[in-house]
């Protein structure tokens, strides 16, 4: 099942210019099965969610993206509406009371001035970022940044034994479904989505 696990949409994210209507409809033409809505700070209704997939054949899942001190994390399974920028210690507790699952998103997007080649950082000093220690997994292929952050991001997830996802963070329609995480089960919900994640039974792709 191909879903890309990373998007936002206008106007719950103020920052995306992606008419919800017209994801839909990309979603399909490009052959996606579903997609995550991961908004910044804000959670999607489980009622606005079912009528935007409607009959288009898509599953619809509910994300969110939260803002940490030290980088942002995506969040699956977990109601809690967190407002505010918190430590990725506090958003870790809450995660794990919850039964959720998080993943460090475009970790290494910090040095997009410079590029990560440019500053010779090591995947041993890479394996250092804090955020890592609290996070159950690793956006190693991202739509919006280089190829050399999604390769440190792969390495760096390689050596400490996180599983690695991808998902395009598409702002405008037509960069949806740039990267996708595919799951060899068919996922119909939110907690099924839940569980994959756990199983850690994935692999990335290039979806356009």
């Amino acid at each position: 099942m191909k879903i890309d696990l990373h998007l936002h949409t206008a106007p719950r994210s103020q920052c995306s210019y992606i008419d919800p209507i017209e994801l839909v409809a990309e979603a399909k033409k490009i052959g996606l099965d579903g997609f995550c809505l991961t908004e910044h700070q804000v959670l999607w209704d489980i009622e606005a969610v079912q009528e935007l997939a409607g009959d288009s054949g898509l599953t619809i899942f509910r994300g969110n993206e939260i803002t940490t001190a030290q980088g942002d994390v995506l969040v699956y399974g977990l109601e809690k509406d967190i407002q505010g920028i918190i430590t990725v210690q506090e958003l870790h507790q809450e995660v794990q009371a919850a039964g959720a699952y998080s993943i460090l998103a475009h970790p290494f997007r910090g040095f997009k001035t410079f590029g990560i080649s440019d500053l010779h950082m090591s995947v041993e000093q890479a394996c250092k970022k804090k955020a890592l220690q609290f996070v159950n997994a690793v956006e190693i292929r991202n739509g919006k940044v280089t190829d050399q952050d999604n390769e440190m991001a792969e390495k760096v997830a390689n050596k400490l034994g996180l599983p690695g996802t991808g998902g395009s963070d598409a702002h405008n329609v037509d960069d949806v479904g740039t990267f996708i995480t595919v799951f060899e089960q068919e996922i119909q919900n939110d907690r099924q989505l839940l569980e994959a994640l756990h199983a850690g039974i994935f692999t990335v792709e290039a979806g356009r």
